[in-house]
């Protein structure tokens, strides 16, 4: 019982349940490990006892916790920590700029205030003070429609082997035109860790809070109109020389049936990059980077810092020389100094990605988006990357992110991601999560939040063991949500939540308070304690995203045809035999249509059996389902629009599938282009579906018009 006293004073849980009325406990081993990765020694009874005793006596002599939170919904009310103070407990507030404020609670302004506290007994105290609006920012439509689409797959003529930010541009400005759309939702466009091969997963980046400027369209950088009046006549020929090879990477995907290669095209484009870095910058674009290196500060120089001893040591942390690996170790101060050019190029990288981002982000607000750009907040980084050496006080050594074993994963899961401490952010006021939140939401119109969850709770997996001996750790969901509701007030910023899979009870009441929107797939919603068919349209939840398939899960396409069961067995990855598969996903596929033919959204077919089905009229159908939800955003997955088969990611899987690699295609695998999306008449007969009164209703008589 003492061990467990100690855990839950640290938010360390004993025992989980994976469902309801299940209960299971958590292996004594584990939370000892975990406890050890928050300096808590628990290695014997004895520091077991002397731990707890400093824990409590600490606890009991605190006049303030590190974080205090103020919602503006809470009216005079103070926080509980502030009204549970010692009587003559003085308190003073500082503003963001360092000005004394006067402590009338309902009248500070909104921000990540400084609180001080002189308890009677002379005791003092320090704690960041969270003031924050009650709700994110709400969509300005009622029931807006936009487009979800993996940015990498999304090439055009003008690319260089994968889509980049010119495409997002072109994609945002057209689908806003003409498409009547509100969003553009992108994978995240965080930097990567390099290597070869680089791991081509979105979702474990080596930098959260900086851009890959590998997403950069060269010809758009402003420096690249004046080289060759400024390079040699043999670099103006080695330019060109990348050009064709750029050339070549595009009509190798396009044309050719070959995967998107990162690595090849980061190759060339950042060879491009260095001789433009040779262009000199205007007086105005000058002080432009100055101004931005400045704003961005500290945290800058630590990734582009880190940039620099990747290219020179090798992306492998370990490997590198040990008084390195300490960010602020004067070796590192030295190498920094012997590497500044480097270190400049890959600040002036980040400053032109950020370009590139607001020009994306302007884009789609001049073609008429009430929300824009919605970028993507991956839930952890590498445990190599930039942010996990910048940031290492921040994070958990030792640990890893994953989830327990669930219905659809007896073995759990391991991310391979580090945690954040929450004592850590805690006592720095959330200043990484603040810095991080800003960074992302600079130019953007939302902020979709990948396992949402982790702003209540993590699982974590010691190192070298299995994920089933990992354990949740709690994070002060109150804080998390107060400085997520701050910045994206500041940044006027939607935020969804992708709330899939387990959630704990309480989450979702939680996110919705705070009006972060939630996400749901048409295949997950269902009556699951009545009938369990298919979900009534009126019955979805308004406060969500709701689309008919993710970047993890088969396209609608291959839903209908059956053949996400044919890819999973073929890479040996079905649970059970695949006649059963087949079967039950035959079954579920047939009672969708009949429910949509029930509704009036699918015209009975020319064979209600076996026979052959229109299968773009199915996916139409669908996509009408969803606009008859009250969903204030419905989402469709671009790769639908062109009857694509093939899942971006299928997860389970290393290299015995294409994971992140994949341009768009169309139903026979055949890559489409971004100018052939914009001629396409599949894709505008499904985007007439969404837009009101832009189709004629169909059905029985008196079915309802969408």
């Amino acid at each position: 019982m003492t061990l467990a006293r100690l855990a839950a004073l640290h938010g360390v849980a004993t025992a989980y349940s994976p469902s309801p009325g299940v209960t299971v406990p958590v292996a004594d081993a584990t939370v000892v490990a975990v406890l050890g990765a928050l300096d808590v020694d628990a290695a014997t009874p004895a520091a077991i006892r002397a731990s707890l005793a400093a824990t409590e006596d600490a606890a009991a002599r605190r006049v303030l916790p590190p974080t205090v939170v103020l919602w503006r919904d809470a009216g005079a009310r103070l926080p509980r920590p502030l009204a549970t103070l010692p009587p003559g407990t003085a308190l003073r507030v500082l503003g963001e700029d360092g000005t004394e404020l006067p402590a009338v609670w309902e009248e500070l302004p909104l921000g990540a205030h400084r609180l001080e506290a002189r308890a009677g007994d002379g005791r003092t105290a320090h704690s960041t003070l969270v003031v924050a609006p009650a709700r994110v920012p709400q969509p300005p439509a009622v029931r807006g429609y936009g487009l979800l689409v993996q940015l990498y797959s999304l090439l055009s003529t003008r690319s260089w082997g994968m889509g980049d930010l010119g495409d997002l541009r072109e994609l945002a400005a057209w689908a806003g035109r003409d498409l009547g759309a509100g969003f553009v939702q992108v994978n995240p466009l965080h930097a990567a860790v390099p290597g070869t091969p680089t791991d081509p997963s979105p979702y474990r980046p080596s930098s959260r809070r900086f851009p890959d400027p590998v997403h950069l369209r060269i010809e758009d950088v402003p420096e690249y109109a004046y080289a060759r009046g400024h390079l040699t006549s043999e670099q103006r020929d080695e330019l060109d020389a990348v050009l064709g090879r750029a050339a070549e990477l595009r009509e190798k995907v396009l044309r050719k049936g070959e995967l998107i290669d990162r690595d090849a095209v980061w190759v060339l484009k950042r060879r491009a990059l260095e001789l433009l870095h040779a262009v000199p910058l205007g007086p105005g674009r000058e002080a432009a980077l100055c101004d931005f290196r400045a704003a961005q500060g500290r945290a800058l120089e630590d990734h582009a810092t880190w940039c620099a001893l990747a290219e020179r040591y090798g992306a492998d942390r370990a490997q590198w020389p040990e008084d390195v690996r300490d960010p602020r170790s004067a070796a590192t101060a030295r190498v920094r100094a012997e590497l500044a050019d480097r270190v400049d190029f890959h600040c002036r990288l980040a400053w032109l990605t950020d370009e590139q981002l607001a020009a994306a982000a302007r884009a789609a607000r001049e073609a008429g988006m009430d929300v824009g750009i919605v970028h993507d907040l991956a839930v952890g980084v590498h445990p190599d990357g930039a942010d996990a050496w910048a940031q290492q006080d921040a994070f958990a050594a030792g640990m890893s992110v994953g989830a327990p074993p669930d219905a659809f994963n007896a073995r759990g899961q391991d991310w391979g991601l580090p945690p954040w401490r929450p004592d850590a952010l805690a006592a720095s006021g959330y200043a990484p999560y603040r810095d991080l939140l800003r960074g992302l939401l600079r130019h953007a119109g939302a902020l979709r939040i990948d396992h949402v969850m982790g702003l209540f709770r993590l699982w974590w997996v010691p190192e070298g063991r299995e994920p089933t001996e990992g354990t949740y750790v709690r994070y002060d969901a109150e804080a998390m949500l107060a400085v997520l509701a701050l910045e994206a007030h500041r940044a006027g910023a939607v935020v969804i939540g992708e709330d899939l899979g387990t959630v704990e009870p309480g989450v979702r009441e939680a996110l919705h308070r705070r009006g972060i929107l939630g996400t749901s797939v048409l295949w997950f919603e269902r009556d699951w304690e009545g009938d369990r068919r298919p979900l009534a349209p009126e019955a979805w939840r308004a406060d969500c995203v709701a689309t008919a398939t993710t970047h993890d899960l088969p396209s609608t396409a291959a839903r209908l045809t059956g053949e996400h069961v044919e890819l999973r067995h073929r890479l040996g990855l079905l649970a059970r035999p695949l006649e059963e598969e087949r079967a039950e996903d035959a079954t579920e596929v047939a009672e969708w249509l009949a429910y949509l033919r029930e509704l009036g959204l699918l015209e009975q077919g020319p064979d209600d059996g076996a026979g052959s089905r229109d299968e773009e009229a199915e996916i139409r159908a669908f996509y009408r389902f969803l606009r008859r939800t009250p969903a204030r955003m419905t989402g469709v997955w671009l790769p639908d629009a062109v009857g694509d088969r093939r899942p971006q990611n299928l997860p389970g899987t290393w290299d015995q599938y294409p994971n992140w690699r994949l341009p768009v295609a169309d139903a026979e695998g055949h890559p489409v282009t971004l100018e052939e999306l914009a001629a396409s008449p599949r894709l505008h007969a499904l985007m007439a579906v969404l837009g009101t009164g832009a189709e004629p209703p169909m059905g029985p008589p008196g079915a309802r018009r969408l």
